[in-house]
């Protein structure tokens, strides 16, 4: 029973974590701290059980939450960085130019 409850979890996550993707920089942080809460709190109360597990597992959510999406925050203190395919299939990563920002990219 508890494997089922943290496939469950474990895809709830999955689910719950692809939103943040289109979330603005100045949001991804506090974005990253309430769904890692969250998370943490169901995975802590079905692997630990009771209050304690839940309390545990959403204080170590939130904050693993907040250091990843803080971490991953495309603008930090610099230009933007795009991803480019070059013409023998390697990707690279450069300063955003005419084609990020005309769509073609």
């Amino acid at each position: 029973m508890k494997l089922l409850k943290i496939i469950i979890a474990t895809t709830a996550v999955t689910i719950v974590l692809s939103g943040c993707a289109n979330t603005p920089p100045e949001q991804r942080t506090v974005t990253g701290a309430v769904l890692g809460g969250a998370t943490g709190a169901l995975l802590g109360n079905a692997v630990g059980g009771g209050v304690g597990g839940t309390l545990l597992g959403a204080g170590a959510g939130a904050l693993l939450g907040a250091a990843v999406a803080d971490s991953t925050n495309p603008y930090r203190n610099g230009p933007p960085m795009c991803r480019y395919r070059a013409p023998d299939g390697s990707v690279y990563v450069a300063e955003c130019d005419e084609r990020y920002y005309r769509g073609r990219y």
